[in-house]
């Protein structure tokens, strides 16, 4: 079994035999709900098995399977009670589904800068911090883990739950401590751009045992965890239903048992990237925060100004990741007009509140400033849409590694 994208993530390039055998396993039983009988030799346990080993691997007890990454980020908001009036910090640089869901859960974004490793900057969080702030949401933007020990410090001083989006992060990990394990309750992704993928589909992962009921129930019309039948009567929440399927589950474990390889993979090429570009007069990088625990699926060149970032994107056939779509607040139309639905009407406007929250372009120089100057370079998340269809991917040979290297030196000496 051969697979050749031309985009997405590194679980994208690596499909294979192990994936197309949990497939099959469920297509050939028949069985496709994530719940069933342990006496039904048809009911394979994917979904339950990929949240067992997903939990294994994030060192926490708790995980539950959601249908996107999206559905993620608000299980992890019902669990922790976050809702109307509530204010959340989040870095101003980050897909937008990170603000979106805290909309969609009435609570208001309250939007923070980044520093220069592209992640939430702690000094600015200290800053948003308002007597109706509750939680911080740290994106691991990248793959790269934000600086947790400085924003968990800040959140045990002011009384804050930490919701970590570790979408762009699976496998990272901060000071030894797998990324998602750090915080109260965790987000990540399985779309096609992410490290591994099964299409669409999110995890939720938490050690607190009242968490984890929450978001079971929350997840799946207010059910206590693992529930059997219809159960009238014992839900202990409204709920949606945000449930993943047998086949998603079985696609996701087989790309979940290959996170280490996969990570080590790309570790090693941007290393040979890394070390290469470094030699070239002119080349900066972006801070990464734990050099051991990144997930390297790119590799970002940080220029000293705008028009030279600009001069370099023309030449590669890229842009600077000021440009990279619903990734940049300043491009998140639907956030800056207030635009919601007819059945959510707009937080911010709500007198309870005490203030009209304002969102308007610019309003995060410091941001602003940094991706201004920054160009992505793929190492193993090919995406135009992130700023990064330039560069290798994970099965990239050696010479391909070389081939790069000598177009951005050739760039460097005509626009320095």
């Amino acid at each position: 079994m051969t697979v050749k994208p031309t985009f997405g993530g590194p679980g994208s390039y690596v499909i294979g035999e192990e994936e197309k055998k949990e497939v099959m396993d469920v297509l050939e039983s028949g069985y496709l709900f994530r719940y069933g009988s342990e006496d039904d030799p048809n009911f394979k346990k994917k979904v339950f098995t990929l949240e067992q080993e997903f939990s294994q691997l994030i060192g926490v007890k708790h995980a539950v399977a959601v249908n996107s990454g999206t559905s993620a980020l608000l299980t992890c908001l019902a669990a922790l009670g976050i809702g109307p009036g509530d204010e959340v910090i989040v870095p101003g640089y980050t897909f937008i589904a990170s603000i979106s869901s805290i909309i969609v859960s009435r609570a208001i974004p309250i939007l923070a800068e980044i520093d220069e490793s592209l992640t939430l900057d702690p000094g600015d969080v200290e800053k948003k911090i308002t007597n109706k702030t509750k939680a911080i949401m740290p994106v691991h933007m990248l793959g790269n883990p934000c600086q947790m020990d400085a924003i968990m410090d800040i959140a045990q001083r002011h009384g804050l739950l930490v919701i970590e989006d570790c979408a762009q992060a699976a496998g990272a990990s901060f000071q030894g401590k797998r990324v998602g394990s750090i915080g109260e309750i965790a987000a990540f992704s399985l779309n096609v751009f992410k490290t591994i993928t099964a299409g669409d589909g999110g995890i939720v992962v938490t050690d607190n045992d009242d968490y984890y009921e929450r978001a079971f129930g929350f997840h799946d019309q207010g059910h206590k965890p693992m529930r059997a039948g219809v159960e009238v009567g014992k839900r202990s929440i409204v709920g949606l239903d945000l449930r993943m399927n047998e086949l998603t589950g079985a696609f996701a474990l087989a790309q979940v048992r290959k996170v280490d390889t996969i990570l080590n993979t790309l570790r090693e090429k941007k290393s040979k990237l890394k070390t290469a570009l470094a030699k070239i007069p002119n080349i900066n990088f972006r801070t990464i925060n734990d050099q051991n625990g990144e997930c390297a699926t790119l590799l970002t060149l940080l220029f000293k100004g705008k028009a030279t970032a600009d001069a370099f994107g023309e030449r590669a056939g890229t842009k600077t990741i000021a440009h990279s779509g619903w990734h940049v607040y300043n491009n998140m139309e639907q956030i800056l007009q207030k635009k919601t639905s007819t059945l959510y009407p707009c937080p911010y406007e709500c007198p309870a509140y005490g203030k009209d929250i304002q969102y308007y372009a610019h309003m995060l120089p410091q941001t602003d400033d940094i991706l201004d100057r920054a160009i992505n370079i793929s190492v193993g998340v090919v995406d135009k849409g992130l700023g990064s269809g330039f560069g290798i991917n994970i099965n990239s040979s050696d010479e391909e590694i070389h081939a790069v290297v000598e177009k951005v030196e050739k760039i460097m000496k005509n626009i320095t």
